[in-house]
């Protein structure tokens, strides 16, 4: 996590100045994207997101993407083996990475390939390239990358060679360790961004290591930025106004786990699980510090159960995981359901089924966070919006969990996981902790499930309450917490539990309608889409279509006023990022075809025809595609 600020102390002292000028012209821009990529191990993901804190610091809006290849150590100058991170910086807020890249820094020709083949980056985009293979000893390396760059440039990109690791070697043994800082150097001189932020930027992220090390990495960064005035013709400002109040630049990982620190939680159990474990990461090296503790279990069962005993002892807990770990807590979960122990569950979401694609977003885990359980298991189901919502959300699951003794699943993603954005710092506030644990005295006949008749809540007994001791089951249960299987019995604690979902209902507001609340189309979304929707629908609205959206921020229970605002458009189509079948495939029609997961829960409780268009390419949405295919849809239904 890195402070956004209005000044800083020099990363190095001693230096003449802290900012280089340039003499170049530069071309303003409204915004840019920019991809650093590399073989796995080169630093390009740690270069671009380095890039962004800086360029935010300035006050520019940054969305970072990053890019990472399935598996931990993908072989060498390979298509698959891409790893690196797009940036997107623009002159004001920042909400999505964007359609194609603009300019792109590769470490060699072989990452940039599937990138190409995908449509990524922009027609005519600007390539940096390492040109150490053209000289390569092995000579079927040297004639592929001449091969690739002929290509390239008949394709029409703008393919720039530039001598990295012979530059690199003036100042280390090893340019694969300091290449990144270069390259670094390269990018502020383009971008026209300060290289006083960008040393201190240095400073903060080899804050670990050896004062050597730093002054190294700002010896090859203020090389980059030198190289790159005095070899490269272009430069670009994209114009920025500092920001007025504190901020923060984190991931979406970072934000939840700050959210469980602001949220008064002290315990978080969980299983390393890709794309989640980052989470636990920052939450190690903070959570000590207030009193809490991370538990690494055993296995994804373990880690939920050990959360579920943290619960029942008197204060809420969090278990963290991804698709396949949400699988295996389904039946530890579905005890906390009966047993109505407060727990919140956050599943950052990725590419399934089975392991399916670990480091690739994907938002298919919502069906089986809403109904996923044998037998009725109600849970509150959310989905963060954004990275800061993560943050929020974290602590508006601790807060329903304990209001009403129930599990809440809190959805997030890949795509929010690793992403980066400068939001507000939060101003902590008291109103985010749990009350203390109470401890007095249960009142005489008091049983621990006493449902109330309108909302379903018992009042919670905590272990060592004089007078509240009991046998906790997951069997079916009275309301003394004794096992019963009569019908009667069992129909009261599913009425009950079921009730406290309606009752959180009719606490909720409407949605928001970005947009009029009446027009052709109303898109609707969930999770990390929302920026990429509101993008879309700018953009529409601006070509005079009467397009507007709407994100949900709980799924269930679903807020009151969706059916009335979707009746305010002639039609209404959800946008997500998981699998629906495609209409025009042959043997697909209305009687057969599979939904996507909104869809479905919208068409069949408010009994609407809800269209739908999904993508599952294991990369974010963008919003050009979300614009086209709304285009395309409205100007189907005027053909009929």
């Amino acid at each position: 996590m890195s402070d956004v600020l209005t000044g800083g102390s020099a990363a190095v002292r001693g230096e003449p100045e802290r900012s280089a000028t340039s003499r170049k012209d530069a071309t303003t821009l409204d915004e840019h994207i920019i991809e650093v990529i590399s073989d796995s191990g080169e630093g390009a993901q740690r270069c671009g997101q380095s890039l962004g804190a800086i360029a935010a610091k300035m006050g520019n809006g940054i969305w970072t993407v990053e890019i990472i290849p399935a598996e931990i150590q993908p072989p060498a100058r390979s298509v698959q083996g891409a790893s690196g991170v797009r940036i997107r910086i623009g002159q004001r807020r920042v909400t999505n990475g964007g359609d194609e890249t603009d300019l792109v820094v590769a470490f060699n020709e072989q990452v940039l390939l599937g990138r190409v083949r995908a449509g990524d980056f922009k027609p005519g985009a600007t390539i940096l390239l390492e040109s150490m293979w053209a000289e390569h000893g092995d000579a079927r390396i040297a004639s592929a990358y001449s091969d690739t760059v002929a290509s390239l440039r008949e394709s029409g990109y703008d393919v720039i060679e530039i001598p990295m690791d012979a530059e690199c070697r003036t100042i280390v043994d090893d340019p694969r360790r300091g290449k990144n800082m270069f390259a670094l150097g390269i990018l502020c001189n383009l971008y026209s961004l300060d290289l006083g932020i960008a040393r201190d930027q240095i400073a903060i992220t080899f804050g670990k290591k050896a004062e050597h090390v730093v002054r190294q990495n700002v010896e090859l960064l203020d090389a980059g930025w030198a190289w790159a005035e005095a070899n490269l013709p272009i430069r670009y400002e994209i114009p920025a106004e500092r920001p007025k109040e504190p901020q923060i630049v984190v991931n979406g990982n970072t934000a939840l786990a700050l959210g469980v620190l602001a949220s008064g939680m002290d315990i978080c159990a969980m299983y390393p699980i890709t794309p989640a474990t980052s989470a636990s990461h920052y939450l190690s090296e903070m959570f000590e510090r207030v009193g809490g503790i991370v538990h690494q279990a055993e296995d994804e069962i373990a880690a939920c159960s050990f959360a579920i005993g943290a619960s029942y002892a008197g204060k809420c807990a969090v278990t963290i995981t991804s698709g396949p770990g949400y699988s295996l807590k389904q039946e530890a979960i579905g005890l906390a359901t009966m047993a109505e122990i407060p727990l919140v569950v956050v599943n950052v979401q990725r590419g399934g089924p089975s392991t399916g694609q670990p480091t690739k977003v994907e938002q298919g885990d919502l069906l089986a966070a809403v109904f996923g359980s044998h037998g009725d298991a109600p849970k509150v189901v959310m989905a963060a919006s954004g990275i800061e919502d993560c943050f929020y959300s974290v602590i508006t699951a601790r807060k329903i969990a304990e209001s009403f003794n129930i599990v809440v699943v809190l959805l997030s993603d890949a795509s929010l996981a690793t992403a980066q954005q400068p939001f507000p710092r939060p101003m902590f506030s008291e109103d985010w902790l749990a009350p203390p644990v109470d401890q007095a005295p249960v009142p005489d006949g008091a049983r621990p499930y006493d449902w109330d008749p309108v909302t379903g809540i018992a009042r919670r007994f905590v272990p060592g309450q004089p007078g509240g001791m009991h046998t906790l089951t997951g069997l079916a249960h009275d309301r003394g917490s004794h096992v019963a299987y009569d019908a009667q019995s069992n129909e009261d604690g599913l009425r009950h539990r079921s009730l406290k979902l309606v009752a959180l209902q009719r606490t909720l507001r409407p949605p928001t309608v970005f947009g009029d609340r009446e027009g052709d189309m109303l898109v609707v979304g969930w999770g990390s889409t929302k920026g990429v929707i509101e993008e879309a629908v700018e953009r529409l609205r601006a070509e005079g279509r009467r397009v507007s959206s709407m994100h949900l921020r709980f799924l269930q229970p679903l807020p009151p006023g969706i059916k009335e605002i979707m009746e305010g458009f002639r039609k209404v189509m959800t946008v997500e990022g998981n699998w629906a079948d495609r209409i025009e495939d042959d043997l697909v029609d209305e009687d057969n075809r599979r939904y996507s997961p909104l869809a479905i829960m919208l068409r069949s409780r408010f009994l609407v025809d809800v269209d739908c268009w999904s993508e599952a390419r294991g990369q974010p949405i963008k919003p050009g595609a979300v614009a086209r295919v709304v285009r395309e849809r409205l100007d189907q239904e005027e053909q009929r």
